[in-house]
């Protein structure tokens, strides 16, 4: 079942999607599971299993913007966007466009439509402005919506689909761009290690406050600033299906340590999750949850959504904000 699961894919090559240490080998660390544990289900609906310790960075969407670009009706306009989305609504706009098959322009439109999301947009001093998006689905959607609102504040606006962020944010730095959709924590890390060094200390966190300081402390010596955090988030998740969820009564990933941590339990994920810290070696630190096994599969793409519908993998790696996640 790969329910459309080709943007969310593709965000792996650059979203912190498994962490930011550790080794790509396979070998997983000792889970010492005992106990049971819980046999796969098989579903056709996946759920996520609430993040209760806060194992994950705060991956909230939030514009980027070229500094000497950011008059405060630009930074107002893009607000909007940020004031009109949460992850389920993210979910349902990469549903549209994952699933359903619509063009991301087309998604955003009707989601600007539905949303009343131009009202009350003050017009800026005009001008040229290009959007960069990544080479993924969800971030050249979220570019269409920044794109709306920018042309109701009387901007001329294109969007252009730049790449990675290694590609893109030099670029945004330079003024080539003046705008990207951003996620704060990734992006956060991404310039703490450009400005202060590899080594530097973790300016994210799970605390959006503290994340989105650190980024803007990160962001003020390259020329980059922010604008209001979304509430939608795009990060890491830990699903089951529906069934496995109502078999055996978890809602949390607290739940699935107390009582799915044995061997029965499969855990599945890209190669490199048992070493990494926001997959089984988090879940291992924060959780004390016990796979009995480890099942090497993709990041939060299809074989990963295939193995937990068709019962042979108990949890499973995904994206939060994945369109195969929408009820």
């Amino acid at each position: 079942m790969a329910l459309g699961a080709v943007g969310m894919l593709a965000a792996a090559g650059f979203l912190a999607a498994c962490g930011d240490a550790g080794s790509s080998g396979t070998e997983a660390p000792d889970a010492g599971a005992s106990g049971a544990g819980c046999a796969p289900v098989a579903g056709t609906q996946l759920v996520v299993l609430e993040d209760d310790k806060k194992l994950q960075n705060t991956d909230n969407i939030i514009p980027a913007i070229n500094a000497e670009a950011a008059t405060p009706e630009l930074i107002a306009a893009l607000d909007k966007v940020s004031d009109a989305l949460d992850t389920t609504k993210l979910i349902a706009l990469n549903k549209a466009v994952d699933v359903d098959r619509k063009t991301p322009k087309v998604a955003a439109e009707e989601f600007a439509a539905g949303n009343n999301l131009t009202a009350g947009i003050t017009a800026g001093p005009g001008g040229a402005i290009t959007v960069g998006a990544a080479n993924f689905s969800e971030n050249q959607t979220l570019g269409e919506l920044y794109r709306i609102v920018l042309t109701a504040a009387g901007y001329d606006v294109t969007v252009q689909q730049i790449g990675n962020r290694e590609l893109y944010e030099p670029a945004l730095e330079k003024g080539e761009v003046q705008v990207v959709p951003e996620y704060a924590a990734t992006m956060a890390d991404f310039l703490n290690g450009k400005v202060n060094g590899a080594n530097a200390p973790a300016v994210s966190s799970p605390d959006l406050d503290q994340t989105v300081t650190g980024l803007k402390t990160v962001g003020d010596p390259v020329g980059i600033t922010f604008g209001k955090p979304s509430q939608a988030q795009n990060q890491n998740a830990f699903a089951v299906t529906k069934e496995f969820a109502d078999r055996y009564g978890v809602t949390t990933l607290s739940d699935l340590a107390s009582k799915c941590s044995g061997s029965a339990t499969v855990l599945a994920g890209p190669p490199e999750c048992p070493q990494r810290p926001k997959c089984q070696a988090g879940l291992i630190e924060v959780y004390d949850f016990r796979a009995g096994s480890f099942s090497s599969l993709d990041a939060g793409g299809p074989q990963t959504k295939s193995a937990l519908t068709s019962g042979t993998v108990s949890v499973g790696l995904v994206f939060s904000s994945d369109g195969a996640l929408a009820g």
